[in-house]
């Protein structure tokens, strides 16, 4: 990072303190600014450019949150040959979960990591 890069960063720590400060005042803004001799174009100035650099900020935080905190889960889910009627199946089902239309019935005899997959991918369901 050169100094020029170093400078813009503190300035715009600073500037971001400000806005959180008058913000937090519970002031108007002019009211706020003439308290503290700031001038008025100096503030909306500063304000303009810590909003610019929360936005160019975004991107890269969407981008991140998204991988990780969406990720594919593969759910294996194996092949029964008991319960082939409705009947059948919620006799064999020991949990049922329902979204909407959406039915998830989890058998007797399944393994903990397909009850743990399917949790996981129910974390992303909305």
């Amino acid at each position: 990072m050169n100094t020029r890069e170093v400078t813009n960063q503190y300035r715009l720590n600073k500037w971001t303190e400000i806005v959180r400060e008058c913000r937090s005042s519970g002031q108007t803004v002019s009211s706020w600014c003439a308290d503290h001799d700031i001038n008025l174009k100096s503030y909306y100035y500063w304000l303009r450019r810590v909003r610019a650099a929360a936005c160019e900020a975004l991107p890269s935080l969407y981008s991140q949150n998204i991988s990780i905190s969406n990720p594919i889960v593969p759910v294996n889910i194996p092949v029964s040959t008991a319960g082939t009627n409705a009947g059948d199946q919620e006799v064999l089902s020991d949990i049922i979960i329902r979204f909407g239309a959406v039915t998830l019935e989890i058998r007797n005899n399944a393994s903990a990591i397909l009850i743990e997959n399917t949790l996981k991918a129910l974390q992303n369901v909305r």
